[in-house]
Order: C-alpha cells, then sequence, then structure tokens
C-alpha cells in the first residue's frame, strides 16, 4: 500500500536555496527560481528567456470536449481554445493567438491566482474555479466546483534546471459553451486544471495523457520531465506513478495508442476521436503539437496487490508536443 504523499510546501524554493523535489499533496504560493542555490542556480538573463509558465484547462461532458490556456514563454505570450464536438469527431471552434510581451497576458504566480489573455477583443480568463472566454461566436463560461486533491510535482527539467506542476482530479462542471451557432451545456461535465512553472530547455518535447471523472483520473508524461508528474486519483487519493510509455505512431496520432506505466499500475488504450493540431514555424521559435482526443479503456491499481479498477470509455486527452521556445 502506497503512503499519502506529504504536503506541498509553501514556497517551492526554501530559504537555503534548495528545491522540495518530489510529488506533494496541495497547493504551493511561491515558485521563487531566483532564490535557487548552485548547481540549479541560473543567471537573471538565462532565466527571461527559459522560465516558461502556463496555465491550462480541459472540460469534459458526454458532447463536448473543451480546452484553452494561458502561455507565457518569457520573452513572448500566447492562448489557445477549442472546442471538440464528439459526436461530429471534429474541432467546431476554436482561437490561438499569439500576444504581445508584456502586455496581452499575464499567467498567475500560482495556481489559486487567475491567469488573462486579451487582444483585439478575444478574452481569455482562468482561474481555480472558473474558466472565461470570449472570441467573437465562440464563448465559455465554466464554473467548477467541489473538491479534489490537487498534486504539486517538483523535479529537474531535461536540459533545464527546475520545473514544477500542479494538477488537479475531476472537480465538478457546471455552465455553458456557444460554438457552431449552438449553445451547449456544461453541467454534469468534469473539469481539471494544469498550472505549471519552470526553467525549461531552448528545445523541449514531451508525450501527455490526462483524463478525469469524478471519482477516477490520472495525468501520465515522458518527455523533459520524466516521471516526475505521473499519478493516479482514485477515490479522494493520489497515487504517485512510475514511467509512462507511449506505444503509437507519431505519423498517425488517431490511431490506437497503448499506454503502460513501468510500475505495472496502469494499462490502457487510447482511442482518438480526433484532434486539434496545431504546427508553427516562426524566425526564432518552432512547434510541432497534436492532441488528440478520445476516450481510454484498460485499468488502473494503486499499489501492487491491489484489485485492478476498470477504466471504460473515459474521455480525455494525449499529446505529442515539440517546442523551441
Amino acid at each position: 500500500m502506497t503512503a499519502p504523499m506529504a504536503r506541498a510546501p509553501s514556497a517551492v524554493v526554501g530559504p537555503d536555496g534548495v528545491p522540495s523535489l518530489g510529488r506533494f499533496q496541495g497547493l504551493a504560493e511561491c515558485f521563487d527560481w531566483h532564490r535557487l542555490a548552485p548547481p540549479h542556480a541560473r543567471g537573471a538573463f538565462w532565466r527571461r528567456f527559459h522560465h516558461k509558465r502556463w496555465h491550462y484547462m480541459a472540460l469534459a461532458t458526454p458532447e463536448l470536449f473543451c480546452a484553452a490556456a494561458v502561455v507565457d514563454v518569457g520573452w513572448t505570450n500566447t492562448a489557445f481554445a477549442y472546442a471538440f464536438d464528439r459526436a461530429q469527431r471534429r474541432v467546431i471552434a476554436a482561437f490561438s493567438r499569439d500576444g504581445i510581451p508584456g502586455l496581452t497576458a499575464s499567467v498567475a504566480h500560482n495556481a489559486l491566482g487567475r491567469s488573462r489573455f486579451a487582444m483585439a477583443g478575444h478574452r481569455v480568463e482562468l482561474g481555480q474555479q472558473s474558466l472565461t472566454l470570449r472570441c467573437k461566436d465562440f464563448s465559455i463560461d465554466a464554473v467548477l466546483a467541489g473538491e479534489a486533491p490537487v498534486m504539486l510535482a517538483v523535479g529537474p527539467a531535461l536540459g533545464g534546471s527546475i520545473h514544477a506542476t500542479q494538477k488537479s482530479g475531476g472537480l465538478a462542471l457546471t455552465g455553458s459553451v456557444t460554438a457552431a451557432g449552438k449553445t451547449w451545456s456544461l453541467d454534469g461535465g468534469t473539469a481539471s486544471y494544469d498550472y505549471s512553472n519552470g526553467l525549461l530547455a531552448r528545445d523541449t518535447a514531451w508525450r501527455w495523457a490526462s483524463a478525469h471523472g469524478p471519482r477516477l483520473g490520472f495525468n501520465l508524461q515522458a518527455g523533459y520531465f520524466g516521471a516526475h508528474e505521473n499519478a493516479l486519483w482514485l477515490d479522494g487519493a493520489i497515487h504517485p506513478l512510475a514511467e509512462a510509455n507511449f506505444d503509437y505512431d507519431p505519423a498517425s496520432p488517431l490511431a490506437p495508442w497503448h499506454i503502460t506505466t513501468a510500475d505495472g499500475l496502469l494499462d490502457l488504450t487510447f482511442t482518438p476521436e480526433g484532434a486539434r493540431r496545431e504546427d508553427r514555424n516562426l524566425l526564432v521559435a518552432a512547434s510541432r503539437y497534436v492532441q488528440p482526443i478520445g476516450v481510454f479503456d484498460g485499468w488502473v491499481r494503486p499499489h501492487q496487490g491491489a484489485d485492478k479498477v476498470r477504466i471504460d470509455s473515459l474521455v480525455g486527452v494525449t499529446e505529442d508536443h515539440s517546442s523551441r521556445w
């Protein structure tokens, strides 16, 4: 049986400059990377271009899957949002916009705060318990309720310094989405959020999977952050998971994916229903991104020797992402 996760520190970096590495339960308030001591310390100029922060939220119902994010990459900022119609198996509304450094976006200092993007009549605002989007004929008004344990993961980032992320479990959802000339109810759905803040390499890549329901959810990543953020949410508790293996065809991301963990606690098949894609190649930056939306089937268990818990048609996403930022 796994021991409960330790309580999250209020500050990720201690007064001695040493980061609190590991997985914790709860919310941190301070991510003061300038306080890092060697060997993790970096100069102000390096931090200016390698400090990456983003605030992401996912909304899932039987009919619709939506996601939105505000991103600050240090030297510029961006935001995106989309609505995916599960019956039509396609994205029915989408917004993506690069901002003006220092003017159009503010990412919160922690997951308790509010992140905003506003430009040319487009507005995205995320908080711990709400998401508001206004982008012409695409709008979201979402309210999150209830309590779900939140994980803080802190660890070294490949090619960078230290990274931290806060992931929530599934939260009760109410509200509405207007897209493609129709208004959809979010009532009875499930939401989750991701607040990430760290000092990352210029070239960063990862594979990711996430899905949450009222009782059960998981977060898996393979890439720049190793297994640090891999976890299972089950019946109000968070259980750490080992390294994740993503068996899929990068050239055919809409084919089924097979995802397992090295500790034998998770074995899932992901069947995509569709995807959001975005490829960019700018003068100083580039990204390749595909986020399939679909359902997970298989089993999980909280620890060795525990009974397997079935997962059937749990809606969520996978992601294949590489960035030069």
